[in-house]
């Protein structure tokens, strides 16, 4: 079958899907949503497991998708997640496939998914103090994490990265520190700049915890250098400790944008496709996919959808408006 690339109008085409699984949580972190939660996706709204292995199959059969991240929510409380995992891993080609997950009940599954063909996870934790992870995820459960990463490792899910998010007055100090322990434990750590993407439309662009603070707090402890490899469409600047072979990568998604290079593309738990994490707009695909429309016509508006994909996100422009769903229920 020909590949139509998804291409937008400014040279840019996306190989990398991230799929969100669920909208629903387990944790409650303080920049992504608020104590109480969210009004959840209703049951009949999400795609179900046949729905996602189909729209999944015309990205990697029909337009060129590579690469398939698994996102949420919180992914692990997907039902049946190993089964999805081996049916995406069994289309043609195999894409590579990854899982994005706050780490809680991963050490349950960790085994069964790198069997079901994962090949490899992201794990976000912002500390490494037990006591700070229950002031930033309102849940007693840090242990469970460190259970999960250990898990990972353990299933040959790698390298297993872990996602850090910091926030002054809370973990900002904690850089130098984090790094450490992923070290000690053989973790690739990533920090990560806070989006403008909580439900509260709380974020404040003087209270983000930049990328020049993060390399700065890191260099108080470790020499940092440029691996020299050309980053690509990849998110995070990678670095060299103490000359290698170990590397940290810092994700600037606010101060130094890479929109230029963006190869990605977002499907929702509800079957709307986001050719941007700060689109303002949608693209449906459940509806015309439940009326009935074949692979073909549902391609073509996943193509429609990308070619009006925009420059970059926005976030320095005057009139940036985030968007309407928070990063729980885009996918990240």
């Amino acid at each position: 079958m020909r590949i139509q690339p998804l291409a937008d109008s400014h040279g840019r085409v996306a190989t990398d899907l991230r799929v969100s699984l669920t909208d629903r949580c387990n944790l409650r972190c303080t920049y992504c949503m608020p104590a109480e939660g969210l009004d959840w996706l209703p049951h009949e709204e999400a795609l179900t497991d046949d729905e996602v292995v189909r729209l999944v199959g015309i990205g990697v059969e029909q337009l060129g998708i590579t690469e398939v991240r698994l996102t949420g929510g919180e992914p692990l409380l997907r039902r049946g997640l190993p089964g999805i995992v081996a049916r995406l891993k069994q289309l043609d080609p195999a894409p590579e496939l990854s899982l994005t997950t706050n780490g809680l009940g991963l050490a349950r599954v960790a085994t069964a998914l790198h069997e079901a063909g994962l090949d490899r996870v992201n794990v976000s934790l912002d500390t490494a103090r037990r006591e700070d992870f229950k002031r930033i995820t309102l849940r007693d459960r840090w242990d469970d994490v460190v259970a999960g990463l250990d898990a990972a490792l353990a299933a040959g899910l790698e390298p297993v990265k872990v996602n850090a998010v910091l926030q002054r007055g809370i973990n900002a100090d904690q850089a130098p520190e984090l790094l450490t322990w992923c070290l000690d434990r053989g973790l690739r750590l990533r920090f990560i700049e806070q989006m403008p993407l909580d439900a509260q439309h709380a974020w404040q662009r003087e209270a983000m915890v930049t990328a020049d603070e993060i390399l700065a707090s890191l260099g108080t402890r470790f020499t940092l250098t440029p691996t020299g490899t050309a980053r690509g469409s990849a998110p995070a600047e990678e670095f060299l400790i103490d000359g290698g072979p170990e590397t940290v990568g810092v994700i600037a998604s606010v101060t130094r944008p890479f929109c230029g290079d963006c190869d990605r593309v977002r499907l929702t738990a509800d079957g709307q496709i986001v050719n941007c994490l700060f689109s303002r707009d949608e693209s449906d695909l459940r509806t015309p996919l439940r009326a009935g429309a074949d692979d073909v016509e549902l391609a073509e508006l996943w193509v429609k959808a990308m070619a009006a994909k925009l420059p970059g996100h926005g976030i320095d422009d005057p009139t940036f408006l985030q968007p309407t769903r928070p990063m729980s229920a885009i996918g990240g």
